[in-house]
């Protein structure tokens, strides 16, 4: 029984890679500004660093947040954050910027303070020294300035330019300057060889952008004029988690927002749960900024206009979500199987990308804080819409989250859960037929021992516009029989997700691609 046991885990082991199941690891750079929702998004991340080959964490400027030189240069730009309101603040010699500004350093710190308890649940946690050897401060002087080479900008330059397989992405979560100004070294150190036409197609094939919004006007001012091929993706149907997730939020979503849970699970929760921003917690970013009246709490919003603060959404209720708007940059990065970073259309917890008429890059460049308001409102009705035959991932997304910071403060691996394992039992890309009845068969196991219930469903990515009907979808084995009005090259996605009975339930999923090869 045991050789027969041993020969079917090979055979196991075999299907796996054959078949390309095993987990790929995205190279990534991170470039972010000081702003609150940053920090949080960066707590978030560093937590899923297991899935992740981090080549960068980047300090960058924006609109929002800037360094100044420190020799009492003044700066403006017509239409940025400050020229707003009636601040008649600027031109200045910094805005919004911490003196000896260190959240980056601080978050890794509060990672390594975790690492020994975090590497006992994931044995792929980088180490500590690793990540603080990939911190760099990048072009942080002035908003959009990228007149001068940073030790940010040359690891982005370095990354580009180097050898490793696969794809680069790099997200921009402030403004976009550091990014621009490696591919502008690299344009006035390459342009004027022979190979320049071959090494500019080949960074733009390597090259993904992940923005957050034009923030500094560079995007659209260098990057996209000057590297027209480079792919930038901004997402739609994504899950909100940005500022004022829970105004909208559904009654499933809001219970995951709301100061119990986030105090449960995520503020509770050590050195990293310390540093992560709620409303009300009494912090700021920059001591008397008057955008940032995020942590008092017991004022409305007319109050905290009296006391001098530029109000642009309503107070939350103490301890609530704040806000981590630049997740959807990075969660389709994530190995939970969805494999959305293979292409932008998949669709995962970050959304799926817009369509490339859709000119939302630059959102919150030059809008006052009212209309910035009502473009997120808009966006997100929009998303709703959008969003009718895409699955809502955030309460799996959260419960997730909500797993990996308890992690990092249980030292026993049996004190915590741990997400299914899901494998396919078959390729994850098959050649179909029309007509063809189609059977996929996947297996799960968990680590923890719990039971598990699975569901199989019909990912709006493949390019046939029907919606088919999935048997047996809430078994392991599901069948679907293709129609007979496909074209050769269309294709089919199904996912099945795979959620424990723990608490908190986690999912982990498999994606298969059905493709028709003929009529």
């Amino acid at each position: 029984m045991m050789k027969i046991f041993y020969n079917l885990a090979l055979l196991f082991l075999g299907f796996n890679q054959v078949f390309g199941q095993s987990a790929e690891k995205p190279r990534i750079i991170i470039t972010a500004d000081p702003e609150l929702d940053d920090n949080n998004s960066l707590i978030r991340f560093l937590l899923y660093s297991t899935d992740l080959q981090i080549d960068g964490l980047i300090y960058a400027s924006s609109q929002f947040h800037w360094k100044g030189d420190g020799k009492g240069t003044k700066w403006f730009v017509s239409g940025r954050e400050y020229d707003r309101f009636g601040m008649d603040t600027c031109p200045c010699e910094s805005w919004r910027w911490a003196q000896g500004e260190r959240f980056i350093h601080d978050i890794v710190d509060a990672y390594a303070a975790s690492y020994p308890n975090l590497k006992v649940h994931n044995k792929n946690y980088p180490s500590p020294e690793y990540l603080r050897s990939k911190i760099r401060y990048g072009n942080i002087n002035f908003d959009g300035d990228f007149s001068e080479d940073t030790p940010g900008s040359q690891l982005i330059k370095e990354a580009i330019l180097d050898d490793k397989p696969g794809k680069l992405f790099i997200t921009a979560w402030g403004g976009a300057s550091t990014i621009a100004r490696a591919l502008k070294t690299i344009e006035e150190q390459h342009s004027n060889k022979k190979d320049w036409p071959e090494l500019k197609a080949k960074i733009s094939r390597k090259v993904i952008l992940l923005p957050s919004g034009d923030q500094d006007d560079t995007f659209y001012g260098y990057i996209k004029p000057n590297w027209p091929d480079i792919e930038a993706r901004t997402f739609r149907d994504s899950p909100a988690y940005g500022y004022g997730a829970q105004i909208r939020a559904n009654e499933v979503n809001r219970a995951l927002l709301t100061p119990q849970f986030i105090a449960e699970n995520i503020t509770s929760k050590g050195p990293l749960g310390k540093l992560y921003r709620v409303w009300g917690d009494g912090k700021q970013m920059v001591k008397g900024d008057k955008v940032d009246y995020f942590g008092l709490s017991g004022y409305s919003a007319d109050e905290l206009r009296k006391m001098g603060y530029f109000v642009w959404m309503p107070p939350q209720e103490k301890g609530s979500w704040l806000g981590e708007g630049d997740n959807a940059t990075f969660m389709n990065m994530l190995g939970n199987g969805l494999r959305a970073y293979e292409d932008g259309n998949y669709g995962g917890w970050g959304g799926r990308t817009r369509m490339p008429s859709d000119r939302t890059i630059d959102f919150q460049t030059n809008t006052t804080a009212e209309q910035m308001a009502a473009q997120m409102g808009s966006q997100r009705a929009e998303t709703k819409r959008d969003s009718v035959n895409f699955p809502d991932f955030f309460a799996e997304a959260q419960n997730s989250f909500a797993a990996r910071m308890k992690w990092s403060v249980t030292p026993g691996y049996a004190n915590a859960n741990h997400e299914p394992e899901v494998t396919i039992l078959g390729p994850l890309k098959q050649f179909v037929n029309p007509g063809q009845k189609v059977k996929i068969t996947a297996s799960v196991k968990d680590p923890d021992r719990d039971n598990f219930k699975t569901n199989w469903i019909q990912m709006p990515a493949g390019s046939y516009p029907g919606k088919l009907e999935i048997l047996d979808s809430d078994q392991l084995t599901m069948s679907v029989t293709i129609p007979q009005d496909v074209s050769p090259g269309q294709t089919f996605h199904f996912v099945i997700k795979a959620t424990d009975d723990n608490v908190p339930a986690l999912t982990q999923y498999k994606r298969v691609i059905l493709e028709i090869r003929y009529r």
